[in-house]
């Protein structure tokens, strides 16, 4: 056991600043644009480029690039939209937004990602009855990418959109293609919310190869209005003149968030290593314990937003007061995610539990330790000895009041 005493709670997820990030913030503070200036633009440009996307639309969140995306796509009245049940409520909010209905496919145990399997078979019935969805929001939960390439395959044959939520994948990697590609997918989202990979303190992204999504993502993240005379209904009034084509929003991101983004980006790389180091050592030290732990297939190189290990009974008493003891030693345990179709208003949609069996075991199983870069080694292993301490006093309790 480690001697290390956390004086404070050691957090499950943290932003990592330097001097840098603060001086490109300062900089903009002096500059003469606050917003609609050239850093969105720049940063923009920048993830695109990263991601090797064609096109990139930065917002003020991953919820509005999200709810963008499937109006860009045509997502409105009866249409369907799938996506996984364990993710944030944001990934299946975004299609309600739009007036579709929301269905789930179960998840795989192993990946805590959606079931291939699954998404085949629900695939099959739903031709059957005529109930296919306009499209599937993927998520790859904790940075580990699903398996893209056979659910682009899926698409093609019935006819689908794709959006990759990928709020935890930036910086991961599918088949040697970065996330964000968009290879496999009409729209990729990213999120940059303090906790992820990068963080532009708020903020979110979408990216696309689709010159015709692009343009329409662009609109509605602006009120919907253009100064572009190809598409006005008149001829401009003059260099002042805009028309509002479109029923759109203020989802535009700040010329200090991009700031701020732009800086962050230059160390992405550097980030995805250091999370990657520290969950080889977590699956290091768990290997021989009754913990699994969510692995990427072998076409992902994670990102590692999350590192989810899995207790080996899913008893919600033994769950709680793991986590709760975690708590209590100053290890900010949590949980990624409450299954969404078990949220009460999910379930005034219809939705009950036992609709999707997988994710409800994963989630009385799932626990999301600490993980970021600046997470220090004598901080981790005291992760570790604790998690596997109580874990094993809590297992001899249980095997005592059995017998």
């Amino acid at each position: 056991m480690t001697s290390y005493n956390p004086k404070t709670m050691i957090p499950y997820g943290k932003q990592d600043l330097n001097e840098d990030d603060i001086a490109a913030i300062v900089d903009v503070l002096k500059s003469d644009y606050l917003t609609q200036g050239p850093k969105v633009p720049e940063f923009e440009q920048a993830i695109a480029s990263y991601c090797g996307a064609q096109f990139a639309t930065a917002t003020n969140s991953a919820t509005s690039a999200l709810h963008i995306a499937c109006l860009a796509l045509g997502v409105g009245q009866e249409d369907i939209v799938w996506t996984s049940p364990i993710s944030f409520v944001a990934s299946s909010n975004c299609a309600l937004y739009c007036g579709a209905n929301v269905d789930f496919v179960d998840i795989d145990i192993q990946s805590g990602n959606l079931s291939l399997l699954a998404l085949t078979n629900k695939l099959h019935h739903a031709k059957l009855n005529n109930i296919l969805p306009k499209a599937l929001i993927v998520v790859h939960l904790a940075g580990n990418c699903c398996e893209m390439s056979a659910i682009y395959q899926l698409s093609l044959q019935y006819g689908f959109s794709i959006i990759e939520d990928a709020s935890h994948a930036i910086g991961a990697s599918y088949n040697s293609h970065k996330v964000g590609s968009c290879r496999y997918s009409d729209i990729t989202i990213f999120s940059f919310h303090p906790v992820k990979i990068i963080t532009s303190a708020e903020g979110g992204m979408a990216l696309t190869n689709e010159a015709e999504l692009a343009e329409k993502i662009q609109l509605l993240r602006n009120h919907g209005i253009t100064n572009d005379p190809k598409v006005m209904t008149e001829t401009s009034h003059g260099p002042w003149y805009y028309q509002q084509i479109e029923l759109g929003f203020n989802y535009r991101m700040t010329e200090l968030q991009a700031a701020l983004g732009l800086s962050q980006a230059k160390r992405l790389d550097d980030f995805v290593q250091q999370r990657n180091a520290l969950a080889q050592r977590y699956d290091q030290a768990f290997k021989n314990s009754s913990l699994t732990y969510l692995r990427p297939n072998s076409e992902t190189h994670s990102s590692y937003h999350l590192y989810i290990v899995l207790l080996a009974q899913p008893y919600q008493d033994f769950h709680k007061e793991v986590i709760s003891k975690l708590r209590a030693k100053n290890v900010f345990a949590h949980v990624h995610y409450i299954p969404i179709h078990l949220q009460p208003y999910y379930q005034n949609l219809g939705f009950k539990a036992g609709d999707y069996p997988i994710a409800e075991n994963y989630y009385q199983r799932a626990i999301s330790l600490p993980l970021y870069p600046n997470l220090s080694n004598e901080a981790q292993q005291y992760i570790i000895d604790t998690l596997l301490a109580e874990i094993q006093t809590i297992e001899k309790n249980l095997i005592s009041v059995e017998n």
